[in-house]
């Protein structure tokens, strides 16, 4: 069961970014005007900072895997991986259709009901 977790949801609209951990549940919106790709890792950083969270072997990544913009996806699924090589953690992406509102609940249920899939290479981008 996934219980600690990194949440980034990075599709070129409405992008987000959220972390769980010790029951506690922290969103960031990450604003659309300024270019995400070159924003997101140190927005995760900052968010990382501002809760004195540590990401460990014990925690997790979701990436949005689209469908969405290419270099947005290509950018989330780049910051999953590298915090994967660097900290030993699990990655999983899930569909934006399957997550209808970046709420906690909405994430336990994408959780519970096995919508996590651990294969990232297959992307859905829109053309």
């Amino acid at each position: 069961m996934i219980k600690n977790f990194l949440i980034i949801s990075c599709i070129g609209k409405e992008n987000k970014i959220g972390i769980r951990f010790s029951d506690n549940f922290f969103v960031h919106d990450i604003n659309n005007k300024v270019k995400n790709n070159d924003a997101l890792v140190s927005n995760i950083l900052d968010l990382l900072k501002k809760h004195k969270v540590n990401i460990d072997d014990s925690f997790s990544v979701l990436v949005n895997r689209g469908p969405g913009s290419f270099s947005s996806i290509r950018v989330s699924l780049a910051v999953a991986k590298g915090i994967k090589i660097s900290k030993n953690v699990k990655i999983f992406g899930f569909k934006d259709s399957d997550l209808p509102q970046f709420k906690l609940e909405n994430i336990e249920i994408l959780i519970k009901k096995n919508f996590l899939e651990k294969n990232l290479i297959k992307p859905l981008y829109l053309s």
